[in-house]
């Protein structure tokens, strides 16, 4: 039998010695990292939001929500969450005077569309289509509505997919059941 050359011992254990300072370096690196301070983001909302439901509108099972968000540069953020979309359609998204069951509600505004795929749409905005101002105040306290519809053109137009109350409208709505829903003005 051979005896171990001592060498190649003692190599190997300078291997292991080298290994274990660089475990440890990265240790003690990745502690040092963890005890940064977190930079703080500073949020662009105020902490004022509203959140509105919107009921299903037609024989298409869609549905969700509208979050209203006041932002610290006066602006309202407006995101609609929608389930039962799907694929690359957009779907428009109005903002409109009176509750949904006003015939010919003026579009107060024009949202930006839903994304099919998502359900998602985000409108960030401080004016009305007439170009009025509008605060988060105000539009808490609007008569209005928002409708979604199927299409901008057509047929397509006049179905409305999810409709909601917002603002004052809230108070009339029938808190045992659905209203119905109006077709909008066509123009």
């Amino acid at each position: 039998m051979r005896k171990p050359q001592l060498g190649i011992l003692y190599s190997f254990s300078q291997i292991l010695m080298g290994m274990k300072n660089i475990a440890g370096l990265m240790i003690v690196s990745l502690i040092g990292f963890s005890c940064q301070k977190n930079e703080v983001v500073e949020s662009v909302f105020t902490g004022n939001e509203t959140t509105y439901a919107l009921q299903q509108s037609s024989q298409y099972a869609v549905n969700g929500t509208v979050l209203f968000k006041e932002r610290k540069d006066g602006k309202i953020s407006a995101q609609i969450q929608l389930s039962g979309t799907d694929g690359d359609t957009k779907y428009p998204a109005h903002l409109h005077l009176g509750d949904i069951t006003t015939t010919g509600a003026d579009v107060a505004l024009l949202m930006n569309p839903i994304e099919g795929k998502t359900g998602k749409s985000e409108t960030i905005f401080n004016q009305l289509a007439d170009e009025s101002t509008i605060s988060y105040s105000s539009l808490v306290n609007l008569q209005a509505c928002i409708k979604i519809h199927l299409g901008d053109t057509g047929a397509a137009r006049d179905v409305v997919l999810a409709a909601g109350n917002i603002g004052a409208a809230v108070a009339q709505s029938n808190p045992g059941g659905r209203l119905g829903i109006g077709v909008c003005k066509s123009e």
